[in-house]
């Protein structure tokens, strides 16, 4: 019998975790470019900000290799939570860390890291435990190789995780276009080029019409 249920992401029941996009550590990031990965990561980062979303900043032992977390998102969001772990790996075993997931009072998490099958594997599969649902943005994740990225995607899938991209995820938060054109349009068009082109077509057919 086919029990799948298809549960949305929620603007008003998700929270967004930001794991380790730490300067050091985007140094290990080869299954995307550097471009293309600064761009998504920013991307998800906007889209949090634009939907309101509670989001959660944290890093691993920066004051080593692993070095402090990128600066745009600490500029996106300087009044956030930010949980600067003095070593635990898997962010979910720091007591501060977790307390701020749960002050969130949110059951849908979104969660992207460096690296994939650490980073944000750990946390991921920490939360499926206590019951929250999961969603791992792919593309503002990063790991060495696709070899170490596909092993945990297939990990996380096992436990009930959901992948999706920066895209995906807020489409399924908007759900309707009419909600507001002009705000998810500057969104897409910000961090897509081809998209940018497709609003500036339909900015200049729209003014025509006016």
């Amino acid at each position: 019998m086919d029990t799948f249920q298809y549960n949305r992401l929620d603007k008003s029941d998700a929270a967004v975790l930001l794991v380790d996009h730490q300067t050091g550590l985007t140094n290990l990031v080869h299954d995307f470019s550097p471009d293309d990965f600064k761009n998504n990561v920013l991307a998800l980062a906007e889209a949090a900000k634009y939907f309101e979303l509670p989001t959660i900043l944290t890093t691993s032992f920066e004051d080593g290799p692993n070095g402090p977390l990128v600066p745009e998102l600490k500029d996106l969001f300087p009044d956030a939570a930010y949980i600067a772990r003095p070593g635990q790996i898997n962010a979910w075993d720091n007591e501060d860390f977790l307390e701020s997931v749960k002050a969130t009072g949110k059951k849908q998490l979104i969660i992207a890291g460096i690296v994939t099958e650490v980073c944000v594997a750990f946390p991921a599969l920490s939360a499926r435990a206590a019951g929250y649902e999961v969603f791992i943005v792919t593309d503002a994740s990063g790991t060495f190789n696709k070899t170490t990225r596909d092993a945990a995607w297939s990990r996380m899938e096992a436990a009930g995780c959901q992948l999706l991209t920066w895209f995906g995820a807020a489409c399924e938060l908007h759900r309707d276009w009419r909600n507001d054109v002009e705000g998810l349009g500057a969104l897409f068009s910000n961090h897509l080029p081809n998209y940018r082109c497709l609003i500036n077509s339909y900015t200049a057919a729209a003014s025509k019409r006016g």
